[in-house]
C-alpha cells in the first residue's frame, strides 16, 4: 500500500473512509484498478435528430379555381405554420397582367392580399402609368403564408417556384411582372439586379423584373427605373 505500516486509529480511518466517499469509492474491492484522480468525463446529452424536410406538395390541379382552393386549405404548402397568416390571391384569369411578388409582409397580412398597405396603393398607380387598372391584374406572392421571423429556405423557394409555374400556367396572364429579388430567384434563377433590363419567358408569358413597390418607397430614386421596366413589359411584341 506504501507509507508507514502502522495500525490506523479510529479518527485516521474515519478520515480515510470520508476521503474515499468524497473521492467515489463506492466499493470495497473491484478487479480492474481505478484511477480516482482521472477527470470525469461531460456528462453528454441526448444528441439531436436531423430536423426533417418540410412535407411539401407540388400543385396537381387542372383549373385555376381547383389551385386557389388547395392554396387556401393545403398545409404542406412553404412557410406554413401554426403561426402562419395565409393571404391568397386576387384577380382574374388571363388578366393582362399577373404579379407576382415574394411572401407576404406584415402589411400585406393585414390587408389580406399579396401586396397591401401603401405599396399597393403605389402598385395601382404604377397600373395606371400603362393603362391599367387594380381589376386588370392578377396579383400572387410566391409563398401564400406571412411567416414571421420565417426565413425560405432553399427546398422551400424551389416548392414555391414549382407552384408559381403551375400558378402562372393556370392563370394564364398575357404579361407577367415579377416584383423583387424572391421572385426572380425562384423563376429566374437570378438576383433582381441581373434579371432586370431583360424581357423573359417563363411559361410562355412575356415576363419582366422590377422592384416592389415597398422598395420603391424606400428608395424614390429607383422609380424611372421601374418606369423603363414597365415600358419594356408593355412593349409590342410583334
Amino acid at each position: 500500500m506504501g507509507g508507514d505500516a502502522r495500525d490506523m486509529s479510529l479518527g485516521e480511518a474515519r478520515s480515510a473512509l470520508a476521503w474515499w466517499l468524497e473521492a467515489g469509492v463506492d466499493i470495497a474491492v473491484q478487479e480492474e484498478p481505478r484511477d480516482w484522480l482521472k477527470p470525469t468525463a461531460p456528462k453528454r446529452g441526448p444528441v439531436a435528430e436531423p430536423a426533417p424536410s418540410p412535407n411539401l406538395l407540388q400543385p396537381s390541379q387542372d383549373t385555376l379555381a381547383e389551385l386557389q382552393q388547395w392554396l387556401a386549405s393545403s398545409i404542406q404548402l412553404p412557410l406554413a405554420g401554426p403561426g402562419a397568416k395565409r393571404v391568397l390571391p386576387h384577380g382574374p384569369e388571363e388578366a393582362p397582367v399577373m404579379l407576382l411578388s415574394d411572401a407576404p409582409a406584415l402589411e400585406d397580412a393585414a390587408a389580406g392580399q399579396p401586396i397591401g398597405g401603401e405599396a399597393w396603393i403605389l402598385m395601382q398607380r404604377m397600373l395606371a402609368a400603362i393603362g391599367l387598372t387594380a381589376d386588370d391584374a392578377y396579383s400572387a406572392s410566391l409563398s401564400c403564408f406571412h411567416a414571421p421571423g420565417a426565413r425560405m429556405s432553399d427546398q422551400e423557394r424551389a416548392a414555391c417556384g414549382e407552384i408559381a409555374r403551375q400558378h402562372i400556367r393556370l392563370a394564364r396572364p398575357k404579361r407577367l411582372l415579377l416584383l423583387g429579388d424572391g421572385a426572380c430567384m425562384a423563376l429566374l434563377g437570378k438576383p433582381l439586379p441581373h434579371a432586370r433590363g431583360h424581357v423573359h419567358k417563363v411559361e410562355g408569358v412575356r415576363t419582366v423584373a422590377t422592384f416592389h413597390p415597398r422598395n420603391l418607397i424606400k428608395r424614390p430614386l429607383d422609380k424611372s427605373r421601374a418606369w423603363r421596366d414597365l415600358l419594356l413589359l408593355m412593349e409590342d411584341e410583334s
